[in-house]
């Protein structure tokens, strides 16, 4: 600890390093809000109008704005946590999972860590079955307008999955979240452009239609027992369209100061939540009043293949663009954690620390890392292959999004916090917080069910 302390004496009087003795961070309130909408706005999106159509009108934009609330909440905990014990002044956690173990001790690090890769792992692979699925539908698009309308414009995944698959070994060469505003900036300007045009084409078919589709109650189901196993699966997807609490942290450790990095990252959380949920709600009640109770698990793509052929071409590429980023944005706090760990564990090797640095003509010098090339590659393959052996989209999302939920975003920043503020047993906050969790815990598990249930459907059929 003495040796700690005194690094982060001498490195804060130099302008290159910050308290800590790391390298002067330099994210700000625009890189902050660009990871949250790279990290937000992605495969569920486009899946609310699906998850719409199930619940109706009421309880479909209801959820939405349920979902947003307790997700700005969560990030509201959560940015205090990054400090300890003073969320301004104090230590830095420079993970979610270094902030549970400071706050609630080793045993529920061990769950908390498992649960956030697992769930960080899924979503990497949730993004290639989405690409793929995107990617497939601009060639089928092509394929009927040159065709005509009753050609037989079938492709397959695999192909298409591998291709991303390279893209991200390439892209995963990039350190760590702190050199990638870049790519974040671009995946977000991506994901707010086929946002605009899923909104636009859903009101455009609903003016077309001449009138508003869909019901209070959503799509009928033959029985109960459809019924609830397809809400449950709605809320579950629903549940994914706001998941990054589980790297909230991460973002916020790229921040500068002043000011406080937690002022910055609820300012950066409110506007990022605001953007966010107009979209969903848009693309989802627009979505539902286009296409009623046919509305297609992925909206875009449900957008029929035909005219304007370009325009669904051109919302499919800015889906894949934005998939390229939110896959490393969702990978890095992984890298990271390997990285630290293996630095660690293996302090003396030169295959773990040693970097090198590679020129190529016309770009600037890149450093590479044995370890880091070995791993990643690994990590991409991995993901990929479980892609191409699961590719199911709404059932996906519905497991991750329930798995993550609760105990991500609710219960873990909900502990932190009361041992933080030092909440008493039975006071008013405490039993508010305690029931707002409970309630989270049942949509968790609701979404569980559903989603499982949907994937074993599939797999029957």
């Amino acid at each position: 600890m003495a040796v700690q302390n005194s690094l982060q004496i001498t490195s804060s009087g130099s302008r290159s390093y910050d308290d800590d003795g790391r390298a002067k961070r330099s994210g700000t309130l625009t890189s902050a809000v660009a990871h949250i909408i790279t990290a937000v706005i992605g495969a569920g999106v486009l899946s609310l109008a699906w998850s719409t159509s199930q619940l109706g009108w009421i309880a479909g934009p209801l959820s939405l704005m349920f979902c947003a609330i307790v997700t700005y909440v969560s990030s509201y905990l959560l940015s205090d946590c990054y400090r300890t014990p003073d969320p301004v002044t104090g230590i830095r956690n420079y993970s979610y999972t270094d902030a549970v173990r400071i706050y609630l001790g080793n045993k529920r690090t061990w769950l908390a860590a498992f649960l956030q890769y697992l769930t960080l792992y899924g979503t990497s692979t949730a993004y290639v079955i989405t690409t793929a699925t995107c990617l497939r539908a601009i060639l089928k698009s092509n394929c009927y307008h040159k065709e005509g309308h009753q050609a037989p414009c079938e492709y397959g995944y695999t192909g298409y999955m591998m291709l991303f698959g390279l893209v991200q070994v390439i892209m995963s060469f990039i350190p760590d979240l702190h050199n990638m505003a870049w790519v974040s900036v671009v995946a977000a300007i991506m994901s707010l452009t086929y946002s605009f045009i899923g909104l636009g084409l859903g009101l455009a078919t609903v003016i077309e239609n001449g009138r508003i589709m869909g019901s209070v109650t959503g799509v009928p189901a033959a029985n109960i027992a459809d019924k609830l196993w397809l809400v449950f699966q709605a809320l579950g997807d629903i549940a994914f369209a706001y998941p990054y609490s589980i790297i909230l942290l991460e973002i916020q450790d790229t921040l500068k100061s002043p000011p406080p990095e937690n002022k910055t990252m609820k300012k950066a959380s409110m506007i990022a939540i605001f953007v966010t949920t107009f979209f969903y709600l848009c693309c989802g009640c627009f979505g539902y009043a286009a296409f009623g109770n046919q509305t297609p698990g992925n909206l875009l793509t449900g957008f029929g293949f035909y005219e304007p052929y370009w325009l669904i071409d051109f919302a499919n590429a800015c889906i894949v663009l934005h998939l390229v980023g939110g896959y490393q944005i969702y990978s890095q706090p992984i890298y990271s954690a390997a990285d630290r760990w293996c630095s660690r564990k293996y302090p003396n090797s030169g295959f773990v620390n040693n970097h090198y640095k590679l020129k190529l003509p016309l770009l600037p010098a890149f450093p590479l890392n044995p370890f880091r090339i070995c791993f990643r590659t690994s990590y991409v393959i991995s993901t990929t292959g479980l892609a191409i052996l699961f590719p199911y989209f709404n059932q996906v999302l519905g497991v991750l999004g329930a798995i993550s939920f609760w105990p991500l975003a609710i219960y873990f920043p909900v502990e932190m916090y009361f041992v933080q503020k030092k909440i008493e047993a039975w006071s008013t906050k405490w039993i508010v917080l305690r029931i707002f969790s409970f309630v989270c815990f049942l949509v968790s598990v609701m979404g569980l069910v559903g989603s499982i249930e949907g994937i074993i459907s599939q797999k029957l059929s």
